[in-house]
């Protein structure tokens, strides 16, 4: 690939040195953690369909459509099934009166989002990337956050829900390839979602379509076709702020979300067949609010913390997770905890593999708490 010769020829020419190990990643493997996508059992009983992340969550807006007639979808292209095609064919199934395009500002589709969930509609509103929601930052963090609260609870737009791809792709940059969620996780009033896979997108984004208060669902665009599992057909939901233990273990607890829960299942593996360390693995799935209780109890008894996301160090969202875990688990903690997260620099383009919090960066960590 010629991002690949590029990037060795940067090395050469720097001086920089890289591994045998990691060249060869580099050269047989795609960068982005999509790449290794394994597959969740279903999480209800019933009829399922193999479906990607794209077929989950036009599967979860057709069964809110379906159930709900006062929910309409809108956002920039979304009518004829939006960049990533995640609403391909709901126009003709639901009307243009239900499905349908906005001018070409985040602004604008926060602002009618937050109108419409507050005369008693269900607001469905897609951000193109969520690289560029923070034009409507003001929108979200001023009015939809603040909405009930500054009434007394006489009025409300809970019933809104913005989706947005974010993340990694292999190919973004910096204009499409961020991970948000810390920005929004400092608001009170909001929710923000983000599943590993596509039966999780599923029933988390039927929960935050009903939920009654307003809730940023960001799904990890590098998953959309990568990530393929059997979907139950039925609708279900999945609760928000609750994790989930998705491997258990004994002595070292992994947190992460979205995508990087891929990353983690090859640490697991990795720790066990070259450490004999058994790693109890948890997805988060809602940032804000965060289910303290389940990473407490998991910390309190393994002992040590390894806290893992693609968004930047410096206060990004892991920050929070050891500031409380610190605090609440501070007589069972054996280890300083670890965060392995992306640099505080723009997203890279090229030297995206270098950025992520890989699965070698990620042992390392392990290595560090362990032999504490």
């Amino acid at each position: 690939m010629a991002w690949t010769n590029r990037i060795l020829s940067v090395s050469r020419g720097t001086g920089i040195r890289l591994s045998s190990v990691l060249l060869n990643e580099i050269r047989h493997a795609s960068s982005n953690p999509s790449s290794i996508f394994t597959p969740n059992p279903p999480p209800v009983e019933g009829p399922t369909s193999e479906k990607n992340l794209v077929e989950a969550i036009r599967s979860a807006i057709d069964i809110a459509m379906d159930d709900d007639h006062t929910a309409a979808v809108f956002g920039e292209d979304v009518a004829f099934g939006g960049v990533f095609r995640c609403t391909v064919g709901l126009k003709e199934k639901y009307g243009q009166e239900r499905v349908f395009n906005t001018p070409l500002s985040e602004q604008g589709i926060v602002a009618f989002a937050i109108g419409l969930a507050a005369q008693g509609s269900t607001a469905i509103a897609e951000i193109q990337f969520a690289d560029y929601i923070h034009p409507a930052f003001d929108q979200v963090v001023n009015e939809a956050a603040k909405f009930r609260y500054r009434c007394g609870g006489e009025f409300s737009c809970g019933r809104m829900t913005v989706r947005a791809p974010y993340g990694a792709v292999g190919h973004g940059g910096h204009y499409h390839s961020q991970s948000v969620e810390g920005f929004y996780a400092h608001v009170p009033g909001l929710k923000v979602v983000i599943p590993r896979g596509p039966s999780q997108a599923k029933g988390l984004l039927l929960s935050a379509i009903r939920d009654d208060n307003p809730v940023f669902f960001f799904e990890p665009k590098g998953l959309y076709r990568a990530a393929v599992e059997q979907v139950p057909d039925s609708d279900y939901t999945i609760p928000l702020s609750q994790a989930e233990v998705i491997t258990e273990g004994t002595d070292v607890t992994l947190v992460g979300y979205g995508t990087q829960i891929q990353v983690l299942r090859q640490v697991c593996q990795m720790a066990n067949d070259e450490l004999k360390v058994r790693c109890e693995l948890i997805d988060l799935r809602t940032i804000l609010p965060w289910d303290v209780e389940t990473i407490a109890k998991s910390v309190c008894k393994t002992g040590k913390l390894v806290v893992a996301h693609e968004a930047p160090l410096t206060a990004g969202f892991a920050a929070e997770i050891c500031s409380t875990i610190q605090n609440e688990c501070f007589l069972n903690l054996e280890a300083p905890i670890q965060r392995v997260c992306g640099w505080d620099t723009p997203f890279p383009l090229v030297f995206e593999p270098f950025y992520l919090p890989d699965k070698y960066r990620c042992l390392e960590a392990v290595k560090r708490v362990i032999n504490y």
